[in-house]
């Protein structure tokens, strides 16, 4: 009875902790990342390509300052009837050095999109890039401006 009992203590402490750890934030950019010098030069973008389409869904980059955390919900869409590489995908902040998100981001990467619940980024402004590219490696990026408030 005692080991039943010991069996199901456990069990429910390693249930509790699985869920917390599942609604906590999870860092998208690092206090650290973020003290990090802005990059020289011009943030260029090109004009129009045949490379897939990139929509970021969530959060509204226009409506102004954002909360932390947020999801990040951004979709790809293919054109020309190919599909999306999403072993291409990579996820960029832009910073000087430029930091990789990618690995963090890596299994919330599909070939619809990204899909990262609870991102924590600290408060200021943040310009992330997203590059990603068809089976047939026509390529297209794009510049997501963050400003967040705590």
């Amino acid at each position: 009875m005692k080991k039943i009992k010991l069996i199901l203590a456990l069990s429910t402490v390693c249930i509790s902790l699985g869920i917390s750890a599942i609604t906590h934030a999870k860092p998208l950019i690092t206090a650290k990342e973020a003290q990090l010098p802005a990059p020289t030069g011009e943030l260029k973008t090109r004009g129009i390509s045949r490379g897939p389409a990139i929509k970021v869904v969530s959060p509204d980059v226009g409506a102004g300052q954002i909360n932390s955390p947020f999801d990040l919900k951004v979709q790809f869409e293919a054109r020309g009837g190919n599909k999306i590489d999403p072993k291409s995908v990579k996820v960029t902040y832009l910073k000087s050095p430029n930091v990789d998100l990618t690995d963090r981001l890596k299994p919330t990467i599909s070939e619809s999109g990204i899909n990262f619940e609870k991102a924590e980024v600290p408060e200021g402004e943040h310009a992330v890039r997203i590059t990603v590219k068809d089976v047939e490696g026509r390529e297209s990026h794009s510049i997501i401006n963050l400003v967040i408030k705590k």
